[in-house]
């Protein structure tokens, strides 16, 4: 296997559109800083997001991380990727976490001793994982780091280790996860999304009976203030869901998948990553049209079940309330925003996103400057605790990309600037007050740093002011 070289200061080459540029000493300081946050939570084989709160490996971090280490090292990136795949089991699902044996079993709960998924014949032999999974941004990660080196991608064989693993993962979520009959991939607990105890998921958790009290003990609150994690109540309720799964052998024909919920946020990112799989296709001299079909079905799939022309954003769709296909839940999350990064989405509801976006509900640009991960108006809005409220950096970064990618230049400029500026200011925090800009959950969080990272990359150094000609008898 190739060995992965030392991470460095120099930024590779990219095509991406510039994002607004620091000056230049903030520049150099805040990539050195964001290089020693992914030098420090580096394990050898892959990047874990908080030494303290997090010491394991996560699916969607890892994806994010690569994406700013490609920056770095691309070998390394590729390490990152591979690394989460390797862990894949035989139905193509990736679990949102692989537990490193070397962390105390009690450093993480729900660990591997919960999950227990050496017990089931799908998992991989070699590894202890979950048995959820999260958002599959990973062939998008992937797409873009084969592209900052493609002769090193190639030399290593990257493409041809990962894209089989990817399009499995795909196919998994296809053919498992259509639990609507609509086309969407439906998640079943709330960590999968990624938005963890968002008030999106309050109406379909009210209906789970929750854990037994003291039937389990909660890890992050010993790294965590209270006042910033879910509460007591839904946990028991995640301990039930991921209980109840475990029981069923995590096999989704045999669940009986209390919560079910079609989730825009995590079928925007399956659209995007199957036009970056479609892309990997080409870059092969391979068929792509698996992709572009599947990627088009789940647009028109998305815009049919989860567009909500009232709302003027898209909603989630709980499929356990009502009649058969279920309900939308009324509440505004900002996974309802994330579709923005859907090529070809019709253009009056691009427009609609952005107005939402601004306005009252998410006031980005406008009220505050980054978009908080509920509606600011919304009667469960907590600017401090956890998804409720607090703006994190992934969707910042997502919604960045969703704008530029619909020729909102300027938008998009303005928001990167927001991005970097928060990610120095709060220590590159886990996530932020909307309103003050103040970091809480964990500090040198490794998302945060590597997405700034990939923020400064595409960005040009200014160039240097002129030098003031000599004055006279000077």
């Amino acid at each position: 296997m190739t060995p992965v070289p030392p991470l460095t200061l120099e930024g590779s080459a990219s095509s991406s559109p510039p994002a607004p540029s620091p000056p230049p000493g903030t520049r150099r300081a805040l990539r050195r800083a964001a290089c020693r946050v992914l030098l420090g939570n580096w394990t050898g084989t892959s990047t874990v997001p908080s030494r303290s709160l997090y010491p394991h490996q996560w699916s969607w971090d890892s994806a994010f991380v690569a994406i700013g280490l490609r920056h770095l090292s691309p070998v390394r990136a590729q390490r990152e990727l591979e690394t989460l795949l390797g862990a894949q089991w035989a139905d193509g699902r990736l679990p949102h976490i692989v537990f490193n044996p070397a962390v105390p079993l009690d450093a993480y709960f729900p660990g591997p001793d919960f999950w227990r998924s050496s017990s089931v014949p799908a998992a991989p032999a070699g590894a202890e994982t979950s048995g959820i999974v999260q958002p599959p941004v990973h062939a998008l990660a992937a797409l873009l780091v084969h592209r900052a080196d493609p002769v090193t991608s190639a030399r290593r064989g990257f493409l041809a280790r990962v894209r089989p693993r990817l399009a499995a993962w795909h196919r998994y979520l296809a053919a498992h996860r259509d639990l609507g009959g609509g086309g969407l991939a439906a998640v079943v607990h709330p960590w999968e999304p990624g938005m963890d105890n968002s008030p999106c998921w309050d109406g379909p958790l009210a209906r789970i009976e929750p854990a037994a009290a003291g039937s389990f003990r909660r890890a992050d609150l010993v790294h965590g203030a209270a006042d910033d994690r879910p509460t007591d109540l839904d946990y028991a309720r995640y301990v039930r869901l991921a209980a109840d799964y475990r029981a069923h052998g995590y096999d989704d024909a045999a669940a009986p998948h209390a919560f079910a919920v079609e989730d825009p946020g995590f079928n925007a990112l399956f659209i995007a990553s199957e036009h970056a799989l479609a892309d990997l296709a080409e870059e092969v001299g391979e068929d792509p049209g698996e992709h572009r079909e599947r990627a088009a079905a789940l647009t028109q799939a998305l815009v049919a079940r989860l567009w909500s022309q009232e709302a003027g954003q898209f909603l989630c769709r709980d499929l356990r309330d009502g009649p058969a296909g279920g309900r939308p839940v009324p509440e505004r999350g900002a996974a309802g925003l994330l579709p923005l990064l859907v090529p070809g989405l019709p253009g009056r509801i691009v427009e609609a996103l952005l107005r939402t976006a601004s306005g009252e509900h998410f006031g980005l640009g406008t009220t505050v400057p980054l978009l908080p991960s509920y509606d600011l108006v919304g009667a469960a809005f907590d600017r401090h605790r956890y998804w409720r409220g607090p703006a994190w950096f992934n969707v910042n970064w997502l919604m960045e990309r969703g704008l530029r990618q619909h020729g909102r230049r300027a938008r998009a400029d303005a928001l990167a600037g927001e991005v970097l500026r928060a990610a120095a200011a709060s220590g590159f925090a886990e996530y932020l007050d909307p309103y003050s800009g103040a970091g809480r959950g964990a500090r040198d969080f490794s998302w945060t740093a590597a997405l700034a990272l990939d923020l400064l990359a595409r960005s040009p150094e200014p160039p240097a002011p002129p030098v003031p000609a000599p004055r006279k008898g000077s």
